[in-house]
């Protein structure tokens, strides 16, 4: 395909290549942003997203190939709803239709809180799933606060709490790049598998243990905040001491090597002025669809 620019989807790719019934990955926008306790903007995250990938090379130079060529649908936005509980269940029903038309989902976030609907959705037709978690935060607590935390109230479907309600109904999960978390937190960490950023910043020896603690079948949720603010400002909570990018990649390379991925998210961009985290995002969304396909 030539590299002409003209439809507004993912990739800007021509309909051969983004017909829902002849693409075998679907990008499902959720621009949610509802429970948002700091930095705002994340629901302005898919589309910055979808806008910096019509920029994006189509040749993979890594793969050497041309990953749109698997066909990828840009799917209409999902409405966001007034409560956070009402939204994973929005995109709980509409995962479970994706999946049963046998469509690997990417999903753009939007904060982290979606990402229970789509875990729970895969978790019904994969009954072994896992879930890979990169994260800075363990997003483990019970209840957080929506929005301000002197003027909200609390909700057990806080981004802060997406991790606690997934192991709700997948125990197997294993959390990489993790570097902030409450004391709350800490009973709940004890029966997770952690690997702490501290300890896995400039080294890769780590890559076959988290491997080999997830099960065949595998979800991942990429918070993008797992990213050291180097490389990665735009998010609603960044964190000092994060992973960088061939680390996170040749991770997740491996993943996808050895691994039956399933699914995966990309939340929190919460767009700034620095379009190289746009970029940044879509690339990796990019470059993961080729190590699917």
């Amino acid at each position: 395909m030539n590299q002409i620019r003209f439809p507004k989807n993912f990739a800007c790719l021509e309909e051969a290549y983004s017909e829902y019934a002849k693409s075998k990955a679907v990008i499902l926008p959720v621009p949610y942003g509802g429970t948002v306790s700091y930095g705002k903007g994340t629901e302005k995250g898919p589309s910055a997203i979808i806008k910096a990938s019509q920029h994006m090379e189509f040749y993979d130079e890594e793969l050497k190939k041309n990953n749109f060529k698997a066909g990828i649908c840009t799917l209409h936005t999902l409405k966001s709803e007034p409560k956070p509980e009402k939204m994973a269940e929005s995109v709980y029903n509409n995962c479970r239709q994706l999946i049963k038309d046998n469509k690997f989902i990417v999903m753009l976030g939007g904060e982290h809180s979606i990402s229970s609907g789509l875990a729970k959705a895969l978790k019904e037709k994969y009954k072994d799933l896992s879930v890979l978690q990169l994260d800075a935060h363990s997003d483990l607590r019970d209840k957080w606060y929506i929005g301000e935390e002197d003027k909200s109230p609390l909700s057990k479907y806080s981004h802060a709490c997406v991790m606690k309600r997934i192991r709700e109904f997948c125990s197997k999960t294993v959390q990489v790049g993790i570097r902030s978390m409450s004391e709350e937190e800490i009973p709940e960490s004890k029966r997770s598998n952690i690997f702490w950023a501290k300890d896995i910043y400039n080294n890769n020896k780590w890559f076959d243990k988290a491997i080999n603690l997830l099960s065949n079948n595998v979800f991942i949720t990429i918070d993008l905040d797992v990213f050291d603010p180097s490389i990665m400002s735009a998010t609603g909570t960044p964190e000092p001491g994060g992973l960088l990018w061939y680390q996170v990649i040749d991770f997740l390379k491996q993943v996808f090597k050895k691994k039956n991925v399933v699914g995966f998210d990309a939340v929190e961009l919460a767009p700034n002025n620095d379009k190289s985290c746009d970029f940044m995002a879509a690339k990796l969304i990019y470059r993961l669809i080729g190590y699917k396909f």
